[in-house]
This record gives C-alpha cells, structure tokens and sequence, in this order.
C-alpha cells in the first residue's frame, strides 16, 4: 500500500531539478508579479502575502513631475513650481490695462503734482520756489486744515454708517427674487444712475424751508442751513445716492449664504434674529468688506454733493477738505490748494490700507 507522507515531509516524487535560478533584482514591478520573489519567502505565518495586493506604484506627477528635463517635465523649473508660474502669467494681459489706467491717471498725475503740495506757487507771481512744509503750516494757522479734516472724517464716518444700515435692511427686505422685489430694487437702484451734482440740487430744493418736506411736517425747519442738522442732512443725501449699490452687493452676498446652513439652523430651534447673528452675517464678512471700505473711501473724497447741497455751510460746518481745497485754488493759492490734494491722498491710504486689510482678517477669522 501507499503510504502517506506528513505534509511536513518532502515530496517522495520530485520532479526534474529545474537548475539553478538566474539571479533577478527585486522591485515594485517584480514584487508585484512574481510570486516567488523573497518577498513572499521571507513573511511571517499568518501575514497575507504580498503577492496577493500589488504594491502601488508612483503616478508621474500632473505637468511633468518635479524634473525639469525629463519627458514631461516643465521647463521652467518643473511641478507645482512652474504651474504656478505660468497660472501666474496667465492674468497679467487682462490685468494690464487696469494697471496702465491707474499708472496714467493717478499715480502718475500724483507724482508730478505732489512736489507742489512744497512749494509757493499763487497766482500772484509766476516763480514757484520750494518752501518746504509752509503750505501746510499756513493752513493749520488759519483753522482750515484742522477743521477741514473733522468735518472730512466726521462726514465719512456719517455716511459709511448711514449707508450700510439702510442698505443691508433694504437687502433683508427684497432678498427674495420676484417680480416685486424686482421692480423695487429698481426703485432703489435708479438714483445710483444720477449725477451726484443734479442729485444735491434735487435734494436742495426738497429740504428748503419753503419746500416740500417742510410742508408735510408743518414746520419751518433749513434742514441744509441750522449748523445742527447741516453735515447729517448731507449724509443722508449722499447715502439716498448710492443706497441701491450697496444694497445689490448685500444681496448677492446674502444669496450666496448655503440654504442648507440655515435649515440646520432652523432644525436646531434657532429664530429669525439667531439665524441672521449667527449664521447670516458672519458669512456676509466679503461683502461688508467691499462696502464699508467703498463707502468711507468715497466719502473721505466727497466734493459734488456738498457743494451742490451746502456749498461747505453754514460756516465751516460742511467744509470738507475738497472744499476747501477749490476755495483755495479758486482764490489764486495753488500750492496751499495742492497740499490739502496731498493731505485728501494720504487720509484715504492711510484709512483704507488698515480698514481693508483689518476686515480682511475678520473674513478669515469670524
């Protein structure tokens, strides 16, 4: 009879000696194809063979991998590097005209004109001679300049306030898409369309004593010329100009809020007023960065309305620095009138660099 041999003993059959084996180098590939590579000798009893899951073998990288001179590779230093380099090109012809633009007809124009914000140059006498910081000290002699800044930052602080509050209410009101909230953003639009001189007019004979606001409150009241109610009446024009753009950008930024944020919200017990604290208008950070830094930078170089409403009365009590500045220049001191230019300059970098840059952080951040 047979016998059985142990699994443990050798095969009593042996086949052919097949010779000694080539030597062979192990690798990803062979590792992964030969099941008789040491790999697979040398594992533990009871660890699955490795022959069973191919080892993953490294993808060359999207662009040509990190060499610069191999099949694929990218020329100008290869990988992510050189991607980013090109997606970096790639804008600057459709941003070169934007920079030429404000080159040509503000830096430029500033840098020519700024040396005269230094020198004595009046309509007087034909020498202009440096003079160094005289202008600007000739001006806080005479109380413009302080006054003129106040009543600058007062009167843009007034207006970013105005504006933003009415237009993100005017935004919660007809947020909604439908016919009649499209007709009333309209509404509110068409003043953005007019001419900020023609819309200080209209405004001015409005609120005249003998106009139609006095009327209807049966009372006599110069809204534009009581040194009480003067820089906030013009405010208030100013932010009937331009409420409906603000308003626009609010709403595009409240539609742009995830409606699956809100249903949870709502899931969870919070109210209307909870749901716009917590949820709304943290998320709006993009859009009130836009126009709190449109509204005060605008305000800060206000000239059309106050001179159209007011004209920097009654007094001095609406006197921003445009308009002290063409008071000057028309009076025949062009460099005092060129320093209060510089000084307008230097307040709006100086205001809108740290706002933006403040409320950028707060996007990031809230």
């Amino acid at each position: 009879m047979p016998s059985h041999g142990h699994p443990s003993d050798p095969d009593p059959n042996p086949g052919p000696d097949p010779g000694p084996r080539p030597a062979t180098t192990v690798t990803a590939a062979t590792a992964a194809t030969d099941p008789d590579t040491d790999a697979d000798t040398d594992a533990a009893p009871g660890t699955p063979s490795p022959t069973s899951t191919p080892l993953p073998l490294p993808l060359p990288a999207s662009g040509g991998g990190s060499g610069g001179g191999g099949p694929g590779g990218d020329r100008d230093g290869g990988g992510s590097l050189g991607t980013k380099g090109r997606a970096g090109r790639r804008w600057l012809p459709w941003a070169l005209p934007a920079v030429l633009l404000v080159t040509v007809f503000f830096l430029l124009p500033f840098a020519l004109n700024a040396r005269f914000a230094f020198s004595s140059w009046t309509g007087f006498r034909s020498e202009i001679t440096w003079n160094g910081l005289d202008n600007f000290r000739t001006l806080v002699e005479q109380g413009l300049l302080t006054n003129a800044v106040t009543v600058t930052v007062l009167y843009a602080i007034l207006c970013m306030a105005i504006q933003n509050t009415v237009s993100l209410s005017l935004a919660l009101a007809l947020q909604r898409t439908d016919r009649v909230n499209t007709v009333f953003r309209s509404l509110f639009f068409l003043p953005t369309l007019v001419s900020p001189l023609a819309a200080g007019y209209i405004w001015r004979g409005i609120l005249d004593p003998a106009g139609p606001v006095d009327s209807f409150l049966g009372i006599d009241w110069a809204w534009l010329g009581e040194p009480a109610t003067a820089l906030v009446t013009v405010a208030f024009v100013d932010a009937w100009k331009w409420s409906g753009l603000i308003t626009l950008v609010y709403i595009a930024g409240l539609n742009s809020v995830p409606r699956e944020l809100l249903e949870s919200a709502t899931v969870d017990g919070a109210g209307p007023w909870t749901r716009f604290a917590r949820v709304r208008f943290p998320l709006l950070a993009p859009a009130i960065t836009f126009n709190v830094a449109v509204t005060l930078v605008g305000a800060l170089s206000a000239y059309d309305v106050i001179a159209a409403t007011t004209g920097g009365g009654p007094g001095d009590h609406t006197r921003a620095l445009n308009i002290v500045m063409r008071q000057q220049w028309g009076q025949g001191f062009f460099g005092s009138a060129s320093a209060l230019g510089f000084t307008v300059t230097l307040l709006v970098i100086a205001t809108a660099v740290p706002l933006v840059w403040w409320l950028r952080r707060r996007e990031v951040t809230g």
